[in-house]
């Protein structure tokens, strides 16, 4: 039972995290039907400018709270001018044309990025200054830390908010409007270009804090990062449907609890197997020497099955419905 609400604190833990990113996913597809391949490097840049700002500010004696606040508010605005350039260079002229074009596009921005933070930051991975002290917590024989209760107050306020602007407020409305359709949303007085250039904006923002809490989290950062960290939000944006913001917040803990009960409880079996404590499972594995290879180190291997079988039996994902094309 430790075990299992041990893995359940840290699978919703990076959960969160997988659903904020998401967020940026879901929206920008929801609204001009675009997979922006390019928003996990926006995630990446994020995470590298508050590195820099943060290993920077460290030794000047600032408490360590403003030195992480200094660092993501720094992160903010340069995440939001990458996510508006890319909307307004690469993608807005391309929206007339056939899907496959925007979808090489994106790719081609999210290398065009990832090398030009390889020739900023070098190919070396980056360890973040753990300049917050971490307290620890036991419910029931399970520990959770400061920094894990911090990301998940962060996340729930960051969605929380997103859920209001969407459905509270004229931006939100009109976002919704144009998702429904864009041609229909403008002559009903909507600037199209802005409310698209609005979500790549909210997105990239979005993006940034879940740069900065993926890195003070883990405690390291790579030109590489947004690729696998991109790769599985946009699986939760999947998984939970994708257009779909409830979905995406869904699909995020979702994948967060299967990674870490996957890697938790089918890690703990390939040890015992590898030790020699499961004498029929040394027998089923031959001594136990290549089941370990799905241990924790193969964590990804589940997140992913689970998302083949809903793609087999739910193509919409969790919360998603099934709709026509739309003309």
């Amino acid at each position: 039972m430790d075990t299992f609400l041990q893995q359940v604190i840290n699978g919703v833990t990076a959960g969160s995290v997988y659903a904020i990113v998401a967020l940026g996913y879901t929206m920008v597809y929801g609204i001009i039907q675009l997979i922006n391949f390019a928003h996990g490097e926006v995630v990446m840049i994020g995470a590298m400018v508050a590195f820099t700002v943060i290993n920077t500010l460290a030794p000047s004696g600032l408490p360590a709270l403003a030195v992480v606040l200094i660092g993501t508010g720094c992160a903010v605005p340069v995440c939001i001018l990458v996510g508006y350039s890319m909307e307004r260079l690469a993608y807005r002229p391309l929206r007339g044309a056939p899907r496959l074009a925007p979808l090489i596009t994106a790719i081609g921005v999210s290398i065009i990025l990832q090398h030009l933070a390889l020739m900023i930051w070098s190919r070396n991975v980056l360890a973040f200054p753990q300049i917050i002290a971490s307290r620890t917590y036991f419910i029931g024989g399970a520990a959770i830390t400061s920094v894990q209760i911090a990301i998940l107050a962060i996340c729930v306020a960051l969605m929380a908010a997103l859920a209001l602007l969407v459905y509270r407020t004229r931006l939100g409305t009109a976002m919704r409007a144009t998702a429904q359709n864009p041609q229909v949303a403008g002559l009903m007085g909507i600037d199209v270009n802005r409310v698209i250039a609005a979500t790549f904006v909210i997105g990239a923002a979005l993006g940034a804090v879940a740069g900065v809490l993926f890195g003070t989290y883990y405690g390291l950062a790579q030109y590489t990062m947004g690729s696998i960290l991109g790769l599985k939000a946009f699986s939760a944006a999947v998984l939970g449907g994708i257009g779909n913001i409830p979905g995406a917040m869904l699909g995020g803990i979702v994948l967060g609890l299967v990674e870490a009960l996957g890697a938790g409880y089918i890690g703990d079996f390939t040890d015992l197997c590898q030790y020699g404590l499961l004498a029929r499972a040394i027998d089923a594995c031959e001594g136990g020497g290549h089941f370990i290879l799905f241990g924790s180190n193969y964590q990804d291997v589940f997140a992913f099955v689970v998302l083949i079988l809903v793609l087999v039996f739910r193509p919409q994902g969790l919360l998603g419905e099934r709709v026509g094309d739309r003309a």
